[in-house]
C-alpha cells in the first residue's frame, strides 16, 4: 500500500461543529496526515481541538463568497462543493508556500474506457499521496427512484492508503480512508460496476463504484427496497 506520511495521525471529527463539515474536516485530517510541510498547515490554524480549528477555518475561508454559486458562501447549510474546497485551501495554503492543489472529476470523459477511469482514478490517489498530501475523496449515494437515479447525499472523505500498484485486467483495489463523520477510520474498494449504476438499463454506467459498508452516506433518505450505490464523483490533491 502506498501510505500517507503520518497515516497514524488523529482523524478530524465535524461532528464536534457540525453535521455540514465534512469538507472542512476531511482537509484538516489531510494536513494532519501530511508530511510536515503539509502538518505545518494544520498547525496554523489557531487552536488545540477539532472544534476550535474547524471554526477558525469555516470564519477565514468558509464564509467568503462562493466561486462558482452567485449570491452564497463558500460554506453553507449543504455544506461546499468541490471547487469552493480547492479555492478555499490554495487561499490558506499560499501564504505558507505549498503548492497548489488541484481537483479531477471521477466520471467517464468522451472516448475514456471504464478500466481506464478506473487507472485515472488510482494515479490520482496514488500520487497525491507519494507527493505527501493525502488526496480528499468525494462520495456520493445515488438512489434508482420512480425510473431515474437521483443523487442524495455527498461526503468527503481522505484516503490516507491505497493499492501501490494496479495490475494488468484488475477492476478494482482497496483504499483506506479518514471518515469525518465520528472521525473514524474505514477501509473500501473502488470499482469498475458490475450492472448499469447512474444510467439506463444495459447502458455503460459513467463512473465507477465505491463500496464502503462502514460510511453512512445517505443511508437514512434510501426507501426500502430502492436500488442504490456509492459513487466516487470527484478527487482533490496533487498529482
Amino acid at each position: 500500500m502506498r501510505e500517507a506520511p503520518k497515516a497514524d495521525a488523529a482523524p478530524v471529527n465535524q461532528l464536534s461543529i457540525s453535521g455540514n463539515a465534512c469538507g472542512p474536516s476531511a482537509l484538516l485530517s489531510s494536513f494532519r496526515c501530511g508530511n510536515d510541510a503539509w502538518q505545518r498547515a494544520a498547525s496554523s490554524l489557531p487552536g488545540t481541538t477539532d472544534r476550535e480549528q474547524l471554526g477558525q477555518w469555516i470564519r477565514r475561508h468558509g464564509l467568503l463568497p462562493s466561486e462558482t454559486l452567485r449570491g452564497r458562501k463558500r460554506w453553507t447549510s449543504a455544506g461546499i462543493n468541490v471547487e469552493d474546497l480547492v479555492a478555499a485551501t490554495n487561499e490558506m495554503t499560499k501564504p505558507l508556500y505549498l503548492p497548489a492543489v488541484s481537483q479531477d472529476d471521477l466520471f467517464l470523459r468522451r472516448g475514456e474506457k471504464r478500466e481506464a477511469l478506473l487507472r485515472r482514478t488510482h494515479q490520482r490517489l496514488e500520487e497525491s499521496l507519494s507527493k505527501g498530501i493525502p488526496p480528499l475523496l468525494s462520495l456520493r449515494r445515488f438512489v434508482l427512484r420512480d425510473g431515474k437515479w437521483i443523487a442524495l447525499q455527498g461526503h468527503f472523505v481522505t484516503v490516507t492508503a491505497v493499492t501501490r500498484k494496479l495490475g494488468r485486467g484488475e477492476s478494482s483495489f482497496s483504499f483506506v480512508y479518514l471518515d469525518p463523520w465520528g472521525g473514524k477510520r474505514g477501509q473500501g474498494t473502488l470499482r469498475v460496476p458490475t450492472t448499469s449504476l447512474v444510467a439506463s438499463p444495459g447502458l455503460t454506467s459513467p463512473c465507477l463504484e465505491a463500496i464502503v459498508p462502514a460510511a453512512n452516506i445517505g443511508k437514512k433518505e434510501v426507501r426500502r427496497a430502492e436500488t442504490t450505490a456509492v459513487v466516487p464523483a470527484a478527487v482533490v490533491g496533487r498529482w
